[in-house]
C-alpha cells in the first residue's frame, strides 16, 4: 500500500473516530455500541500505520492475501454487531411487552375507580 493511501486512511479513521467520540459525548449514540466501533477503529487505524504487522497476522493464520483476512474480520466483527442488537431488541421487546401490560392494568384499576364514584 502506498504511503499516500496510509495518510488517506489514517486521516479519514481519525475523523471517524473523533466523529463517534463526539457522538457518545452529546448523548447521541450509547457507549456501549460506541466501544465496538471505537475498537474496531483503532485496530484498523494500527494495522495502517504498521502494515507490517497485517502481513504477519495473515502469514500466523495461513490465508493467502490480506484483504482475504480483512474481508473475514470485517464479516466476523458484522456477526458480532448483528448478534448484539438481536440481543438488545429482543430485551426491548420484552420491556414494551410488560409496559404494556402494566399500563393496560393501570387503566383497568382506573375505570374501576371512576366506576365505583
Amino acid at each position: 500500500m502506498s504511503l499516500k493511501i496510509q495518510i488517506i486512511v489514517a486521516v479519514v479513521l481519525i475523523v471517524a473516530l473523533v466523529a463517534i467520540i463526539n457522538m457518545v459525548r452529546k448523548e447521541a449514540l450509547d457507549i456501549r455500541f460506541a466501544l465496538s466501533w471505537l475498537t474496531v477503529g483503532v485496530i484498523v487505524l494500527f494495522l495502517d500505520v504498521f502494515p507490517s504487522v497485517m502481513d504477519w497476522l495473515v502469514h500466523l493464520f495461513g490465508i493467502e492475501l490480506p484483504v482475504n483476512m480483512m474481508f473475514f474480520f470485517g464479516f466476523c466483527f458484522t456477526l458480532f454487531l448483528v448478534f448484539g442488537l438481536t440481543i438488545k431488541v429482543s430485551r426491548q421487546s420484552e420491556q414494551l411487552k410488560r409496559l404494556t401490560q402494566e399500563v393496560a392494568l393501570l387503566e383497568k384499576s382506573l375505570e374501576d375507580v371512576k366506576n365505583n364514584e
